[in-house]
């Protein structure tokens, strides 16, 4: 089974985006197509030994769309062409690529423009394509984004359109109304005296409008004819029918029957074309607006990078690094991919990706993210990830996926749109006939009813309610470092009732540290600790290891070892400076006969506080205590408070003993505590608490993890976690800071709330417009909704739905 995304040109409205979805699922071998109307993608997941990308490329061409595989385009200068020949063997050779849609080659400007999929080929396979067939390509200029300079020309174009629509529209409603207001109108084309200037100069300031508007006739009467009519539909049956009527109403003032002068029609066709006109080229700006998140990310990567080949500094494009390549970054500079420092220290500023805002001190061996900015000191360091393998591709991928998915809110008005077009034509034909003849009303009473009831509906609202605020609010997510995967998992986390935090590494640092140095005998702490940790210093052991650091972080001196014997599960026994010295657990104590002395108390506190202490006996006497402990993060009180202020339950899992746990769920305020469960078991553990019909959130970031959280609800992996636990995951946090874990919750709160709000008012606004045009308040003496406010009323629609969604951008935590 394979999962691709293609682009999707043509759709219009929700209608369009079922017709898709239709086509294509209806493959062989296809299990699942989503369209998202708001970004113009199909994600379809199929097997691809039953059906390939031209099948459904076809298939979605039958349905009346085009289907496009996402590409970049270059630009390659070629060296060594002779001749036309030359230039024709280039093209072969570069369009032989797997990955490569087009290769055309200029042999006057020598220039090879190349239009390719950027996951399956980059340019060093296509440069080594050229030199292959003898040749060699040089300069490469940027890449162009041929799906946003699409969007641009279309936006343009939209706003051409409805300029030229406008300039013709406003002389004609001015002619056809102006005198009804009493406005002056040039005495050759006074409806009075000259009818026929009248209508057919009202005629030959409609013909260009209805040219700007070509589409909705080409498209709305080809998906018609196909039975999947769409919204141009229903706006090429209703202007058609108003223009139809105008030039049968010329016809007849030109045969001598002025009374037709009054009803003609053409100023309702014109400006419906405009006002829908500037509502899809207002869509299109906003809908560029929803996913700027994705093009923020995008951005953040360097389009250069500086790398060391035959010890020489050569400035390359970014798609050329290779994994191995050492790279040199300067102060100020963007790392431009993944990889491990091999010289050189700096402070890195991570916040782009993770939010953190502390600089991140890097030495030899230090991992280093792709477009993190280099702070202060000049490094080299050794490319590990390239291209679509890097943290802020992965982040990139994630999600643009989960601005591709559907949240199951969204599929009552997914069902409504299948259905809705057929539905609104059949009403606009039923209530036009209904007054005709049931109502004794005129032909043009029915005529305006039909018109105003195809004008008014409109199922772009329905379409773009879901997913617009799918994609601000998971691109919102990401600027917090919250990555949420799915529209599934942005839905879910707003009914979670429990959460439960892994231990060690989530709610606790994951790394011991000295907490306690308790000393007798006359000895001083620093004594007592440096003897220690000279002891310990080939250890292994976390407590040993963190004796050690503690000594370090103190800046003590480690004296040398005379003599050193492990005793396993009690401890270990050394000489230093001619000094017996005992160090281990309590057992170790008890079997070597050394009183506790006064240090039972503090002993028995310290357990008691969930650390572990370490006893240590000089010469066959007590000399102290020191105890160590897996430290609290400092947020994970603050995160927890914040969840039980939004009424969650908040529990904790974990390996250790039952005191152990306790201690550290009493310093948080933990719920509940799951102690000495075993790795395995961690996903039992979650599946009880869901026997007893909570909606539960894991939040982990080990490989044991992994179980527990694909068991969830809803799975939460902290960022600097594992992989396993990523892919695992719904929602990743690529900060280690339980403060995000509420963001993500009211997020989702926010994100739920505002597509609640779109789908009410897209309803909402179909379920009083269609009645209010079909002549619902004329039965009760009120007024006939004019054509050309139901058309005005229909573009607000779709754009009130972008403009709330967008509010979501204002999203900001509360800590």
């Amino acid at each position: 089974m394979v999962t691709k995304t293609l682009q999707i040109e043509g759709m219009t409205c929700a209608a369009c985006a079922k017709a898709v979805e239709k086509a294509s699922a209806k493959l062989q071998g296809v299990t699942e197509a989503n369209v998202n109307f708001a970004t113009e993608k199909l994600n379809i997941s199929f097997d691809d030994s039953q059906v390939s990308i031209p099948d459904i490329q076809a298939a979605v061409e039958k349905a009346g769309y085009k289907a496009l595989v996402e590409s970049n385009s270059r630009t390659l200068q070629i060296e060594g062409m002779t001749c036309a020949a030359c230039a024709k063997t280039v093209e072969k050779a570069v369009g032989k690529l797997e990955g490569v849609i087009e290769a055309n080659v200029n042999f006057a400007t020598e220039k090879l423009n190349v239009v390719y999929v950027g996951s399956k080929v980059n340019t060093s396979d296509i440069k080594s394509a050229v030199e292959k067939a003898g040749y060699k390509a040089l300069e490469v200029q940027a890449t162009v984004d041929t799906d946003k300079e699409k969007k641009e020309k279309e936006m343009k174009l939209l706003w051409r359109k409805f300029i030229i629509s406008a300039i013709f529209s406003v002389p004609l409603l001015y002619i056809s109304m102006g005198h009804m207001m009493g406005l002056p109108l040039p005495h050759f084309i006074e409806p009075m005296m000259n009818p026929v200037a009248f209508a057919v100069t009202q005629l030959i300031l409609t013909i260009p409008v209805v040219i700007s508007g070509n589409r909705f006739y080409t498209v709305g009467f080809k998906a018609l004819f196909r039975r999947s009519p769409n919204m141009d539909s229903l706006i090429a049956i209703g202007t058609s029918a108003a223009i139809l009527y105008g030039v049968f109403a010329t016809v007849k003032i030109i045969g001598g029957d002025s009374s037709y002068a009054m009803d003609l029609y053409f100023e309702s066709a014109a400006v419906i074309i405009t006002l829908i006109t500037l509502g899809k080229y207002l869509e299109s700006v906003s809908k560029g607006k929803t996913s700027e998140a994705i093009k923020k990310l995008m951005g953040l990567a360097p389009k250069t990078a500086i790398v060391i080949r035959n010890e020489k500094e050569t400035e390359i494009p970014i798609e050329e690094v290779e994994v191995g390549d050492v790279i040199m970054v300067r102060p100020g500079e963007k790392m431009p991919v993944d990889g491990e420092v091999v010289e050189g220290t700096t402070s890195v500023d991570e916040s782009m990706l993770t939010g953190e805002s502390i600089p991140v001190e890097k030495n030899a061996g230090d991992k280093i993210i792709g477009a993190s900015i280099n702070k202060n000191g000049t490094i080299k360091y050794k490319a590990t990830k390239v291209g679509k393998d890097t943290a802020l591709a992965q982040i990139i991928k994630l999600v643009e996926d989960a601005q591709g998915s559907k949240a199951p809110i969204a599929k009552l008005a997914d069902v409504i749109s299948g259905y809705f077009v057929p539905v609104v034509i059949s009403l606009a034909v039923v209530s036009g006939l209904a007054w005709y003849f049931l109502g004794g009303e005129t032909a043009i009473f029915a005529l305006t009813i039909f018109i105003s009831v195809l004008v008014i509906a409109c199922p772009c609202a329905l379409g773009l309610a879901t997913p617009t605020a799918i994609m601000v609010g998971t691109g919102k997510g990401a600027e917090y470092g919250v990555l949420i995967k799915s529209g599934v998992a942005l839905e879910s986390a707003h009914k979670i009732q429990t959460i439960v935090f892994d231990k060690t590494g989530t709610i606790t640092e994951g790394k011991p540290k000295v907490t306690d140095v308790v000393v007798t005998n006359g000895i001083t702490q620093d004594e007592l600790l440096q003897l220690a940790a000279s002891a310990e210093k080939g250890s292994e052991h976390p407590l040993g290891e963190a004796i050690v650091k503690g000594a370090e972080e103190k800046g003590l001196e480690f004296k040398g070892i005379e003599f050193f014997k492990a005793i396993p599960g009690h401890g270990i026994q050394v000489k230093i400076d001619n000094k017996d010295i005992l160090l281990g657990n309590r057992k170790l104590m008890v079997e070597s006969n050394i009183s506790l002395e006064n240090l039972e108390e503090s002993s028995d506190r310290l357990a008691g506080e969930g650390k572990t202490p370490m006893y240590i006996a000089i010469d066959g006497k007590m000399a102290g205590i020191i105890a160590v402990a897996d430290t609290v993060k400092e947020n994970s009180k603050k995160a927890i408070e914040r969840l039980h202020q939004m009424g969650i339950k908040v529990a904790m899992i974990t390996g250790d003993n039952k005191r152990t746990a306790e201690a550290i769920a009493k310093q948080v305020g933990i719920d509940r505590i799951l102690a000495e469960v075993l790795p395995q078991d961690k996903a039992n553990e979650v599946k009880k608490l869901q026997a007893e019909g909570k909606k539960v959130a894991m939040v982990g970031d080990g490989i044991n993890d992994a179980p527990a959280l694909a068991q969830a609800d809803i799975g939460i992996a902290i960022g600097s976690g594992t992989d396993v636990a990523m892919e695992s995951a719904d929602i990743v946090l690529m900060r280690s800071d339980l403060m995000d874990v509420p963001t993500a919750i009211q997020l989702s709160k926010k994100t739920i709330k505002n597509i609640r709000e779109n789908l009410f008012w897209a309803f909402g606004y179909n379920t009083l417009g269609i009645p209010v045009a079909m002549g619902i308040l004329h039965v009760f003496g009120g007024p006939l909704l004019n054509p050309m406010i139901a058309g005005a009323a229909m573009s607000l629609s779709s754009v009130s739905v972008l403009a709330n969604a967008l509010r979501l951008k204002r999203f900001k935590p509360v800590r």
